[in-house]
């Protein structure tokens, strides 16, 4: 099986994220895309204001039911320890010998990759699919992806998306300011997030 993998604090999870993975899924045959929300993300510790673990994982439901190819799991939710990719990663390819992985990141990350927590073992450990975002020069983003390669000896493959200037922080913004986020998430996530007064202060 050739299995996407999308990590994310999902906080709340959006159109981007949503075209990101059927992206991922038409352009490398994917035969799932697993949506995985971040339990304990060691990068993101304060959490007030935001959606409970258990309310980003039912918004991430929500968002990926009519998608027969998507899946949510909450294998690093149910862990107290730290959400680290490079533990998902190894942990999966241990479980699932015979599946292909493929980590999907935004273009906005491969800047950042290298300070990640052992960059080397993601590498090793999947093929990573990067889409660009924020209108970033595709020159750029190819020179930049060519980088990593070198460095890390890595499979990476260019993911072409088009660029929706939309961001979880953001539409918590707009929320907290009583602005509209319809059409920016699911319709039923909206519902969601109403009926629980999240992300309202």
């Amino acid at each position: 099986m050739k299995l996407g993998i999308m990590g994310g604090t999902f906080d709340p999870i959006h159109i981007g994220h949503l075209i990101l993975g059927e992206c991922a899924a038409e352009q490398f045959s994917l035969d799932k895309v697993l949506y995985i929300p971040a339990g304990n993300p060691p990068h993101k510790l304060q959490r007030e204001g935001r959606a409970t673990n258990e309310q980003r994982a039912e918004m991430v439901r929500l968002a990926i039911g009519g998608n027969p190819r998507f899946e949510l799991s909450l294998r690093e939710m149910q862990s107290a320890e730290y959400s680290f990719t490079y533990k998902t990663l190894e942990a999966m390819r241990e479980e699932r010998p015979e599946d292909e992985l493929f980590f999907i990141i935004g273009g906005d990350s491969l800047h950042d990759f290298p300070l990640w927590r052992n960059p080397q073992r993601i590498c090793n450990a999947c093929t990573l699919l990067a889409a660009t975002r924020n209108h970033v020069e595709q020159t750029v983003y190819l020179q930049e992806i060519e980088l990593l390669r070198t460095k890390f000896n890595a499979s990476i493959e260019a993911l072409t998306v088009d660029n929706l200037d939309v961001s979880s922080q953001m539409l918590r913004e707009r929320i907290a300011g009583g602005q509209s986020v319809r059409y920016y998430v699911p319709d039923a996530v909206r519902e969601y997030i109403d009926k629980h007064s999240i992300y309202k202060g």
